[in-house]
């Protein structure tokens, strides 16, 4: 193997060599000498061969610049696949489905508070509410409030305790509900005479006591057009002040309607057993009343025509049968409605409705019915948009045997109960305004403006003629609160007797007469709250901030400015 390898190298090498020597004798000879033996012409070419040196031509020179906006756009590809699927035709609307909203999540009710409060005129607040919290079918629940102030004048002071327990259950059928309450009034017969400051100087105390239960059945609503409807209500009450003046009553209250179509079918009835007793006095006084009825209610009509039997028996005995009807027109659904009524009835005089209204009354107060022989009313009601509501209506009435107030000849500090005999002529405008612009901000004002036109007494007394009130609720934050109150009652006239009137009383003595005068009031009020927590919070409130010392019955004035605030707790 190595002797073969060998040989082959050394022919390789001979080889190579061989026709190294052929190569290098043409490159050195490098001039081809051309030799003619003819003697006439000699020719001799020699070329020379030098290094190449290359020659570039000028670069051509670009007279603008780039274009720098040139970018090219990405164009994806996509793979498309075409599914063959056959073209149907239905012209069927399909069913829609309620979309499941998601379970609210329940939070745990703040319904039970305590407040408790202070500040000057003496003001003491006490307060509390408890209720059963969340249940659908029952509800079960208490109040109780304290409220008292004293002013400047001699005994001018007063207070109040209410206590309230109520309940509620909810059947497949119906609805029972009832409510025990007890209420007590304490307060001075401070009458001050300022052309007389000795004229009261040991002011005597008065207290009123009230206990009330009630209970009632209610069925439970149904869209069935042939349904049958009722309630049944038993209200009674026991009444008293701190001398010898006590009221009862017992009201039994029914109701049945039937409804076909668009028409209704019904009747309201209602018997009152009550009875008034003084030292000197003693009134049995009874109605019952009869109301059947007619409803029409379709396409934004809904007309009720029917009668008010009234029965008075007791001390007196009387049948009277009055119109009663209403009608209500939808004019612009949910913005403009027109709305009359007719009615009549006898209106039952207590002592515990005289003294809510004047609890300055003397003793032995003569009790006597007033009968609305006539009233009429109509407007209109309606919202403008949202959050904002109002109602305007005129109305008429003539009424027999007006209760009125008198201050009471030999205690000038303590009021009398007289009767304007024969037809009183009222005319009255009210309107009320209702504008909640938001859950933040919520207005509301109301208007009365009446005329009266006695029957036999010279004036109205102690009804005013013009009366406003407005609330406005602000809140500023979800922790700040702000809420102001305004009351505005024109002046009214009173009756001053110059001597002994004749007992009992019949008709007015004008020869005994003065005419006394209780002058126009504005009563501006404000309040504040601020939460701290969701279970503390504090509260501050003015009343009479103005400071006017208005009374709304002759002697009495109004306590003056008074600043009260405290602390509520929520559980």
């Amino acid at each position: 193997m190595r002797l073969s390898t060998l040989l082959y190298t050394t022919i390789f090498c001979f080889t190579a060599g061989t026709l190294s020597l052929k190569a290098q004798d043409k490159k050195t000879t490098e001039k081809t000498i051309e030799k003619k033996t003819d003697d006439k012409a000699v020719t001799e070419e020699i070329e020379v061969v030098r290094p190449y040196k290359p020659i570039l031509a000028e670069a051509v020179k670009l007279r603008r610049s780039p274009d720098l906006n040139d970018v090219k756009t990405y164009k994806a590809r996509f793979n498309y696949s075409l599914t063959d699927r056959k073209l149907e035709l239905n012209s069927d609307i399909d069913k829609l489905y309620a979309q499941e909203v998601a379970a609210e999540k329940e939070y745990d009710l703040i319904n039970n508070y305590v407040k408790l409060g202070g500040g000057s005129a003496g003001t003491i607040l006490g307060e509390a509410y408890i209720n059963n919290g969340r249940d659908e079918a029952l509800q079960v629940g208490g109040f109780f409030k304290h409220f008292s102030q004293e002013g400047k004048l001699k005994d001018q002071k007063f207070n109040q305790q209410q206590l309230s327990i109520f309940g509620r259950n909810i059947q497949d059928n119906f609805v029972l509900s009832g409510r025990l309450n007890y209420e007590r009034k304490g307060l001075y017969f401070y009458g001050f005479d300022e052309t007389n400051p000795e004229r009261n100087l040991n002011p005597g105390k008065q207290a009123f006591n009230f206990i009330e239960a009630e209970g009632e059945i209610v069925n439970k609503y149904t869209e069935d057009e042939d349904a049958f409807s009722y309630a049944a209500k038993v209200n009674g009450y026991i009444w008293s002040d701190q001398y010898a003046a006590k009221e009862n009553s017992i009201v039994i209250n029914g109701y049945l309607n039937k409804r076909i179509s668009s028409f209704n079918l019904g009747l309201a009835a209602s018997a009152d057993f009550g009875k008034t007793k003084d030292i000197n006095t003693s009134f049995s006084n009874n109605l019952l009343r009869l109301n059947p009825y007619i409803r029409l209610e379709t396409n934004g009509v809904k007309i009720n025509a029917g009668i008010n039997f009234v029965q008075e028996f007791g001390m007196k005995s009387e049948s009277r049968i009055f119109p009663a009807v209403t009608a209500d027109f939808t004019l612009i659904p949910e913005y403009l409605q027109i709305f009359a009524e007719v009615k009549g009835d006898v209106n039952k005089t207590t002592m515990k409705e005289l003294t809510d209204e004047n609890p300055f009354l003397n003793s032995n107060i003569n009790i006597q019915n007033s009968v609305e022989k006539l009233s009429f009313s109509a407007g209109i009601k309606g919202t403008g948009g949202p959050g904002f509501g109002y109602k305007a209506k005129v109305y008429r009435k003539e009424i027999t045997d007006m209760p009125l107030f008198v201050n009471n000849f030999n205690d000038f500090n303590k009021f009398d109960v007289i009767y304007d005999f024969g037809n009183m002529k009222l005319l009255g405008l009210e309107g009320e305004i209702s504008v909640q612009i938001s859950d933040q901000l919520k207005w509301t004002g109301k208007l009365n403006l009446e005329d009266y036109k006695p029957a036999s007494e010279s004036y109205s007394w102690f009804k005013p003629q013009l009366r406003i009130s407005s609330n406005l609720m602000y809140k500023i934050t979800n922790k700040i609160d702000f809420n102001a109150s305004v009351a505005i009652q024109d002046a009214s006239d009173a009756k001053i007797y110059t001597s002994q009137p004749a007992s009992p009383y019949i008709i007015p003595d004008k020869n005994i007469e003065m005419l006394g005068n209780v002058k126009g009031f504005v009563d501006l009020g404000i309040g504040a709250g601020y939460k701290i927590n969701n279970q503390f919070s504090v509260f501050a409130k003015a009343n009479n901030i103005l400071n006017n010392k208005y009374s709304k019955y002759l002697y009495y004035q109004a306590i003056g400015v008074n600043v009260f605030g405290g602390l509520s707790y929520s559980f």
